[in-house]
């Protein structure tokens, strides 16, 4: 059982809203973005055919987070959701830190995104620079997330659609390469389950690719923040369990076969994985069509970034842990101008941000965003593990997930590219954390004054 709070339960099973599927499908627009499609070819160069284990690894502490969040929604959904569980548990300062924490790990979600989405524009125009894309997938997502909460639900279910479409499209070929029904011009390698094979690197480059493979899944926390518009809060667990599991099974099958159909040496952070294992199969249609859907899921994974956070930082000025600036709303669809602004000024950096890094701006911004993804996830389960009275076995699960990700994040620090990242990461959690501080005390003040 939930703690008692101040707040009533809102009335449940509305007439309007998301039936559980909607929810689903809205989930793995969320999830499903350029973090998988481009982001794991990282993971791959760095230990190989074991990302597979990276892969499943990162689910089981994806589910664990979503079983946590799940149960806090279903039990006592709010607004506010991670964020106004981690004040009921520890107090304002993490509720605060929370809700920072997640709008800038989206921030930097968002910059990853625009410059995956620029890195693979230029596929088909090598010569135009990276900024300029990203101006331009800009202008665009701020366009989509103008049309509302109804505008954005329709939009995400399009695109959702077609990038689950296009990884079926890979594992069909997929299967059709490795029964030999299409035919490679290059013999491709014998994957066999040798430790070597596996594992070429060894284990220090399987715990370097930890974090790629808990990015891919980022975007969980969906269930928690669009709950509320659920028609059967009481769904949520459904909604969840259902879009953790196609992911999950898409993502694992999908690159199992990907490196079982070309060389370890082959794969590179400029290409997606799944483009360069078929680009000696002689299907001249596979990289232009793929590449598109990929351009198709970054971009609805960095729309559903901006939403969110336009969406959490009126939820957070309602709390007071944002200026009430960012609590109001214009009637054009009810759209949060001050919060959408802020996001947007996010989105010029990382434009900025590729105009004067293009090189390895993706690694470095996808690491940092990682790392923030899984302070939040481990400030569920602990959250949880404060308000629910539970049996000692679910609790030794949310320790393991704990461990999961702080395992994910230490082997940040093995790889040179990584540090980067991880320090970038770091720098935000100080600041953060000082402004929690400085919130918290301001507050204070402002009450003694009363």
């Amino acid at each position: 059982m939930v703690k008692k709070h101040k707040k009533k339960k809102k009335q449940q099973g509305s007439k309007k809203g998301l039936a559980w599927w909607q929810l689903s499908l809205l989930g793995i627009g969320c999830t499903i973005g350029t973090g998988y499609f481009l982001g794991s070819s990282i993971g791959i160069t760095m230990t190989g055919p074991s990302i597979v284990l990276a892969f499943f690894l990162a689910a089981i502490g994806t589910y664990i987070v979503f079983l946590a969040l799940a149960k806090l929604t279903s039990d006592d959904p709010q607004e506010g959701s991670f964020c106004y569980y981690a004040e009921v548990a520890f107090g304002p300062k993490l509720g605060f830190g929370a809700g920072w924490n997640y709008w800038m790990s989206n921030i930097l979600i968002i910059g990853s995104q625009l410059t995956a989405l620029s890195i693979l524009s230029q596929f088909w125009f090598e010569d135009t620079p990276l900024w300029l894309f990203a101006a331009g997938y800009s202008i665009l997502s701020i366009g989509v997330v103008i049309l509302g909460t109804k505008g954005f639900d329709s939009v995400e279910n399009v695109l959702s659609v077609i990038k689950t479409a296009a990884i079926f499209l890979f594992i069909i070929l997929g299967c059709l390469a490795v029964f030999h029904v299409i035919r490679s011009d290059a013999a491709g390698p014998s994957l066999n389950m040798s430790y070597q094979s596996l594992f070429p690197h060894g284990l220090k480059g399987f715990w370097g690719s930890l974090i790629y493979a808990f990015y891919a899944f980022g975007g969980i926390e969906v269930i928690g923040l669009m709950a509320m518009q659920l028609k059967s809060k009481e769904d949520a667990p459904k909604a969840g369990t259902v879009l953790l599991a196609v992911v999950a099974i898409l993502y694992m099958v999908s690159l199992g076969l990907a490196v079982s159909m070309t060389a370890l040496s082959d794969f590179t952070d400029k290409e997606s994985p799944f483009v360069t294992a078929l680009t000696s199969y002689n299907l001249p249609f596979f990289p232009h069509v793929f590449n598109a859907a990929i351009i198709v899921a970054g971009f609805s994974a960095m729309t559903a970034s901006l939403f969110g956070v336009s969406t959490l930082l009126v939820s957070m000025a309602k709390k007071k842990h944002a200026p009430k600036l960012f609590e109001k709303k214009v009637k054009f669809h009810d759209l949060p101008i001050a919060s959408l602004g802020l996001a947007v000024v996010g989105l010029i950096l990382a434009v900025v941000a590729a105009l004067v890094l293009p090189g390895k701006l993706f690694e470095y911004i996808t690491t940092a965003a990682g790392i923030l993804i899984l302070f939040n996830w481990m400030c569920i389960l602990l959250s949880n593990m404060k308000i629910i009275k539970q049996h000692i076995r679910w609790k030794i699960v949310n320790i393991i997930g704990i461990l999961l990700m702080l395992l994910a994040i230490a082997g940040i620090l093995l790889e040179d590219t990584g540090r980067p990242g991880f320090y970038l990461s770091l720098f935000f959690v100080i600041a953060i954390t000082i402004a929690a501080f400085i919130f918290e005390r301001k507050k204070r003040e402002e009450i003694q004054a009363k």
